[in-house]
């Protein structure tokens, strides 16, 4: 059975893929994320899941780390807002800025996936788009959520699985795309590689 392994150091990632059984090897690709700009944003995220993706598949010593036969998995997030990419702000300000555009209104989060096939040296890749409704949060709102620091390590600014779930009013499509990764993507990455999702569930261990 083939190992899954993230190239990504999202806490949110690894857990929502834990929580669905499945615990992958966690190498952090180092990829410099400014070196694709100026695209559409579900090309992007596209684009950089790819790169990352790319970047751990490409280690030398992955194999005797993950297993000949590993699945290499890279994912990016952008909030598409009025055909914009807004990733992770830069410090509170741009944090705060960011909100004071986005409350009350509705934006897309696109996730690019690549999954990677060290046997077989195949690549799928698709991006993931889920429609997300704002809150109209007041100033102080912001400035207090801002202040918690965590709008400033996730895509857009906000969460859904924490402090920012209460500012988000609704979405259509896959939550867990919104937290990082899209399962029901995956899945299907997974199986057009060749490979059944459940094998890739870790059995507990029986006490």
């Amino acid at each position: 059975m083939p190992r899954l392994v993230l190239a990504s150091a999202s806490p949110a990632r690894l857990a929502t893929l834990r929580s669905a059984g499945v615990d992958p090897v966690v190498v952090v690709s180092g990829v410099d994320e400014s070196q694709v700009d100026g695209v559409p944003p579900a090309e992007l995220a596209l684009r950089l899941a790819e790169l990352k993706c790319a970047a751990v598949a490409g280690r030398d010593d992955l194999r005797a780390e993950a297993g000949a036969d590993a699945l290499v998995l890279g994912c990016d997030s952008v909030l598409d807002l009025d055909g914009e990419a807004l990733g992770k702000p830069g410090d509170p300000d741009e944090a705060t800025a960011r909100w004071r555009a986005m409350r009350g209104r509705t934006g897309v989060l696109r996730t690019g996936h690549a999954l990677h096939d060290l046997a077989t040296g195949r690549t799928e890749s698709r991006s993931a788009a889920t429609t997300v409704h704002f809150a109209d949060v007041t100033d102080a709102e912001i400035a207090a959520y801002v202040a918690t620091g965590e709008p400033l390590h996730v895509a857009g600014a906000f969460t859904v699985d924490g402090l920012g779930g209460a500012f988000v009013t609704g979405i259509e499509g896959d939550h867990h795309n919104v937290v990082g990764v899209s399962l029901p993507l995956l899945r299907d990455l997974v199986g057009s590689l060749g490979h059944a999702w459940t094998d890739l569930w870790q059995t507990p261990a029986r006490p």
